[in-house]
C-alpha cells in the first residue's frame, strides 16, 4: 500500500507537468483563435491554422478531452476545412457523455455539411440535435434554412428537367420541320418540273396550232384538185355512156329495117 502511494507521489510531478504543457497549448490555441476572429473583413486562415496546430498538440497529451477536440473542430471549420470538421464533430457526438454536448456537436456537424451544400446530411444531423435539445432556436433555424435550400434545389432541378424537355421538344420539332421543309421542297420541285413539262407541252401545241392552218390550206387545194379530177372523170364517163347508148340505138334501128 505504501509502495502504491509512493508511486502516485512519484508520478504526480510528471502528470502536473503534462497538464501544464497541455493547458499551455490550449491557451496558445485560444489566443490564435481569438486573433482570427478579430479580422471580420477577411478570413484569417493563418491564425486559425496556428490554433489548429496548438489544439492538436494539446490533444496529443490528453486525447480524450472533448473540449479541446471541439476547439480543434472549430478551428478546422474556420479554415473552411468543412469535411474534416464534420468528422471531428461526429466523433465528439459519439463520445460526449451529456446530451447537451452531443446536441452541440451535431449542430456544428450540420453546419459543416451545410457549407458543403450536403443538404440531406445537414438536415438529418440537425434533426439529431433537436431530438436531444428540442427547444434549441439556432438548430431550428438552421434546419428550416437547410430545408428551404433543399426545396429550392429540387425546384431548380425540376426547372432544368423542364428546360431539357423543352429543348428536346424544340429539337424534335426542328427536325420534323426540317423533314417537312425537305419534303415540301421536293414537292415544289416536282410541281416546278410538272409546270415546266406542261409549259413545254403547251409550247409544242402552240407550234402545232401555227402549222395547222398551213397544213389545212394545202389539204383544201388538194381536195379541189381531186374534186376537179373527179368531175373530169365523171364527164368523160358520161360521154362514154352517151356514145354507147347512141350505138345501141342505131343498132336497134338497123334491126327493125330488116
Amino acid at each position: 500500500m505504501k509502495r502504491y502511494f509512493i508511486l502516485v507521489i512519484l508520478l504526480l510531478p510528471a502528470f502536473v507537468a503534462l497538464a501544464q504543457k497541455e493547458r499551455k497549448f490550449v491557451r496558445e490555441g485560444n489566443k490564435w483563435f481569438e486573433t482570427g476572429l478579430k479580422d471580420t473583413a477577411k478570413l484569417d486562415t493563418v491564425s486559425f491554422g496556428k490554433a489548429e496546430v496548438a489544439y492538436r498538440r494539446a490533444l496529443e497529451i490528453k486525447p480524450e478531452d472533448h473540449q479541446w477536440q471541439f476547439n480543434l473542430a472549430d478551428a478546422l471549420y474556420k479554415q473552411k476545412k468543412a469535411d474534416e470538421s464534420a468528422k471531428e464533430f461526429g466523433d465528439i457526438a459519439e463520445k460526449a457523455p451529456f446530451p447537451a454536448d452531443k446536441s452541440m456537436a451535431f449542430h456544428n456537424m450540420g453546419n459543416s455539411y451545410l457549407v458543403q451544400k450536403k443538404l440531406d446530411e445537414s438536415i438529418a444531423t440537425y434533426k439529431k440535435a433537436l431530438r436531444l435539445t428540442p427547444n434549441d432556436p439556432e438548430t431550428k433555424y438552421n434546419l428550416a434554412y437547410a430545408m428551404k435550400m433543399k426545396k429550392e434545389e429540387e425546384k431548380k432541378k425540376q426547372q432544368n428537367k423542364d428546360k431539357d424537355k423543352d429543348k428536346d421538344k424544340k429539337d424534335q420539332n426542328k427536325d420534323q420541320n426540317k423533314d417537312q421543309n425537305k419534303d415540301q421542297n421536293k414537292d415544289q420541285k416536282k410541281d416546278q418540273d410538272k409546270q415546266k413539262q406542261n409549259q413545254d407541252q403547251n409550247k409544242d401545241q402552240q407550234q402545232n396550232q401555227k402549222q395547222q392552218p398551213q397544213q389545212n390550206k394545202i389539204s383544201k387545194q388538194n381536195a379541189e384538185q381531186m374534186l376537179q379530177a373527179l368531175e373530169n372523170d365523171e364527164k368523160q364517163t358520161q360521154e362514154k355512156v352517151k356514145k354507147a347508148q347512141a350505138l345501141k340505138a342505131e343498132k336497134r334501128n338497123v334491126d327493125k329495117n330488116w
